[in-house]
């Protein structure tokens, strides 16, 4: 009883840890083995608090082919100049050295769930008791004629992946002529970061006001209106971007000539520009989708909202933006961080014998840069509903910026800064 008290009592407060809850020596939670994979927002969160919650007494291991995590949200920052791609590169150190995680730099090609195994690309087979997967995204190229050869070549990038593909939009920005213009294409929802390409928009115009005076972004929604923010959004446009950007719904392309940079739509006549940032409509990662994970839609993994497990695989979880999303529950990363929270406890729970929280509930906060100095912010708060067995939104909660303003981007400073420390730290 006590243990149950203690574990339901720290969930309560905020899911801290398990400080004074230490599982009895040769236990089943002593004894287990978690193997996380994907080291984003979610991964690396849910491998911090499997430890955090266990009072280290689970092992976890947590498997990333890339060294570091370079951080999508903020990224906007470094293709408008605000931001270089080391303010962003965040180092996995501490989840090892102050945590206990063991960390792989690998990249799981193959997940047996019947059999409880991960096989590395590099040969190496891990058993596992628990997997939790965080996938990400990828991309369905071939729903747009001649995108994959315009992106191999570097000519039409995306920059939806943080790392070097960011730097390179930004050079082709600052390479474009004055009086030229960008282009950005969004796919239709859902895709990961549903306000982030209209940030991008006014964080590329804010640099082109102060080094291409005469040149345009051109917003390209496949949507019939922007998806978040939108009125917020566009009274930046007006009064901070006049005439600089100029917004399109219902744009949804259908090719690319990277010879002419020409992009082709369902409806409206080609449109040639100089630089064309082009998200392509995205999927779940390849890992879920080779696993039989994403049959929702062809596209995202359903799972039992209550601990993120998957429906097709015992003692597998997913995460993050790989998801088929609940009712008004965005593909944000701070998004992903609070998942990843609920299904720590729910597993830790599982592997003790006691009950899980049962009403667990998710925050959302999302900052967006409308000019250099300034932000906007959605927020959302959203509560297990039995009966529906998802996570609703709850009435009343979270919201809106009633106005943009220079404190709102010392929040949004501050947003990064704490989210960071909170997954790594």
């Amino acid at each position: 009883m006590r243990r149950r008290r203690c574990l339901q009592a720290l969930m309560a407060a905020g899911v801290t840890g398990l400080n004074g809850c230490a599982a009895p020596h040769g236990s089943a939670l002593a004894r287990a083995r978690v193997l996380v994979v994907g080291g984003g927002y979610a991964g690396a969160t849910a491998a911090k608090y499997l430890r955090l919650l266990s009072d280290q007494a689970v092992d976890v291991t947590l498997v990333e082919p890339n060294p570091h995590l370079v951080s999508c949200p903020v990224s906007n920052l470094v293709i408008g100049g605000l931001r270089t791609l080391d303010d962003i590169t965040l180092s996995y150190e501490r989840l090892s050295s102050r945590h206990g995680v063991r960390r792989v730099q690998d990249r799981v090609v193959a997940i047996d769930p019947q059999r409880r195994t991960a096989t590395l690309a590099g040969g190496e087979r891990l058993g596992y008791d628990r997997l939790v997967l965080a996938p990400g995204v990828n991309f369905l190229w071939d729903r747009i004629e001649g995108l994959k050869a315009a992106h191999d070549e570097g000519r039409v990038l995306h920059a939806w992946k943080a790392g070097p593909e960011t730097l390179a939009l930004a050079r082709q920005i600052e390479a474009m002529p004055d009086g030229g213009t960008c282009v950005i294409a969004i796919p239709e929802a859902p895709y990961r970061c549903p306000p982030g390409p209209y940030e991008r928009a006014c964080l590329i115009a804010a640099r082109l006001r102060r080094t291409h005076p005469r040149a345009k972004v051109l917003v390209l929604d496949a949507n019939p209106d922007i998806t978040s923010k939108a009125a917020l959004f566009r009274q930046a446009w007006k009064d901070l971007h006049p005439g600089m950007i100029e917004y399109r719904p219902q744009h949804r392309v259908t090719g690319v000539d990277v010879r002419t940079m020409t992009l082709r739509f369902e409806v409206q006549e080609d449109l040639r520009a100089d630089v064309i940032n082009l998200l392509p409509d995205m999927r779940a990662g390849d890992l879920a989708v080779h696993a039989g994970l994403a049959t929702a839609n062809g596209r995202w993994c359903p799972v039992d909202f209550r601990d993120f497990r998957s429906v097709h695989a015992p003692g597998l979880h997913v995460l993050g933006d790989a998801l088929q999303i609940a009712p008004g529950m965005p593909k944000s990363g701070h998004m992903a961080n609070a998942q990843a929270k609920v299904a720590a406890a729910a597993i830790v729970a599982e592997l003790l014998d006691l009950e899980a929280d049962a009403r667990p509930m998710l925050n959302n906060v999302c900052y967006s840069l409308v000019d250099t100095d300034q932000a906007i912010h959605v927020a959302s708060v959203h509560a297990w509903q039995p009966e529906q067995r998802s996570f609703v939104p709850v009435p009343g909660a979270g919201g809106l910026s009633a106005q943009r303003s220079s404190l709102e981007a010392r929040h949004a400073e501050a947003w990064a800064r704490n989210i960071w420390a909170d997954m790594l730290g």
